[in-house]
């Protein structure tokens, strides 16, 4: 781990958003260094090999892939784009679900939605919950839907938030994978792995970063890191800055993981369709089967069901989600599955979380952690996108812009 000279601009975390404020930064004239905590790029866009297949254990769709740059990015650097319905916008397998059911549910998200719009143009935010009938027939997968969208229970979901999120309902995937796609969009900049940021001291001139690797000055810092970070105290700033923590404190992450599991005499299943586990329950799993065509399920779990699987690890996982698929398509299917990975975000000391929402009561917030500090002190990342937050195109933009922000100071027009 070598020491590293004073820059212009540090930008604090390897991510999406870091990525693209480097990228953005390069040719500027400036001189710039990303540190990284972890010994990899991508941050929560990961793309991992098992059975020589890319699985995306992070970020997997392109969301609002009509707005999203990095679409254009991918073709570009020669990925491919699969522009293939995604499943949860066609009919599931309805064995255990039936198409009346499913129509029914879809019926019910659709008011629950339309509740969601109409209470966020009131002047008071407040939960979700508040919105759902508790002994409704599809409350519990409504739950179990907000876990897997937002990482949360619905009663710590800020309606104001929740509306604010852009979706133009186009979604496209990678099948290479996203995280690998964000990881060759870093090539050739100058990051520095195994560097952890603890402290940011902007009271001078230059601001003084403490590191796991030494001190570092810059004239300014773009700080992406997840909210968890701040609001922890494991990233400190001096002087303190108790509205961003409280800012961070108030938009924690939401957890999502994904297991996947390998399914023999796959063909017998439609390529990318999709299975439902419990309807009656929003302690759940959804499975999409053959994504890309593959002999594989991928299987979402979210929220505090996720975080009490994640104790117990792949054997937790794998065993709920072999006995529910079980369950629906009958017995023999038990010697056909075999767990191949799953991810454990809440688990990652350097995420503590999947990405962001807000607390209810809390929709500025994000308003709030985006703000710079004396043209000096940028912050970036999903959790401070105000329509595309959770996400890594969110996450890019932010990243971007806040690279603008910095040679906006920074450098003078000739």
């Amino acid at each position: 781990m070598s020491k590293m000279a004073d820059v212009d601009v540090v930008i604090v975390g390897a991510g999406a958003a870091g990525i693209a404020a480097g990228r953005r930064l390069a040719g500027s004239g400036l001189t710039f260094a990303i540190l990284e905590a972890r010994d990899r790029s991508g941050g929560r866009a990961q793309t991992e090999a098992h059975a020589g297949l890319p699985l995306d254990m992070g970020c997997g769709w392109l969301h609002s892939a009509d707005r999203n740059p990095l679409v254009a990015l991918a073709e570009e650097a020669g990925f491919a784009i699969d522009r293939s319905t995604p499943p949860w916008q066609k009919q599931a397998d309805a064995r255990g679900f039936s198409a009346e059911d499913q129509r029914a549910y879809r019926a019910a998200q659709a008011q629950f939605f339309e509740h969601v719009e109409a209470a966020a143009r009131q002047p008071h935010d407040r939960a979700a919950s508040d919105l759902i009938d508790p002994h409704g027939r599809w409350t519990p997968l409504i739950e179990a839907m907000s876990t897997y969208v937002n990482g949360t229970e619905t009663d710590r979901l800020s309606v104001r938030d929740f509306a604010a999120y852009e979706d133009t309902e186009v979604n496209y995937r990678v099948p290479e994978g996203y995280g690998a796609l964000i990881v060759r969009l870093s090539a050739g900049l100058p990051i520095r792995h195994s560097w952890v940021v603890r402290l940011i001291d902007h009271g001078a001139r230059l601001l003084r970063m403490e590191t796991s690797a030494g001190v570092v000055q810059a004239q300014a810092v773009i700080v992406t890191v997840p909210t968890t970070t701040i609001a922890s105290g494991s990233l400190r700033f001096r002087p303190a800055l108790p509205d961003r923590v409280e800012a961070a404190a108030c938009l924690p992450l939401g957890l999502a993981d994904k297991l996947f599991l390998t399914l023999d005499g796959a063909k017998e299943f439609p390529e990318d369709s999709r299975l439902y586990g419990a309807t009656d329950s929003s302690a759940t799993a959804n499975y999409h089967v053959r994504p890309f065509g593959r002999p594989v399920i991928e299987a979402y779990f979210g929220g505090q069901f996720a975080r009490e699987l994640e104790i117990g690890g792949l054997p937790a996982f794998a065993d709920f989600a072999i006995s529910q698929i079980v369950s629906a398509l009958g017995s023999s299917m038990r010697a056909r599955l075999r767990p191949l990975a799953c991810s454990s975000w809440a688990r990652d000391p350097f995420a503590l979380g999947s990405y962001s929402h807000a607390l209810p009561g809390h929709a500025d917030a994000r308003g709030v952690l985006g703000g710079a500090i004396g043209n000096r002190l940028f912050f970036a990342g999903e959790a401070v996108s105000p329509h595309f937050f959770s996400t890594a195109h969110g996450a890019w933009q932010t990243g971007e812009a806040a690279a603008e922000a910095v040679m906006n100071a920074l450098v003078t027009p000739c």
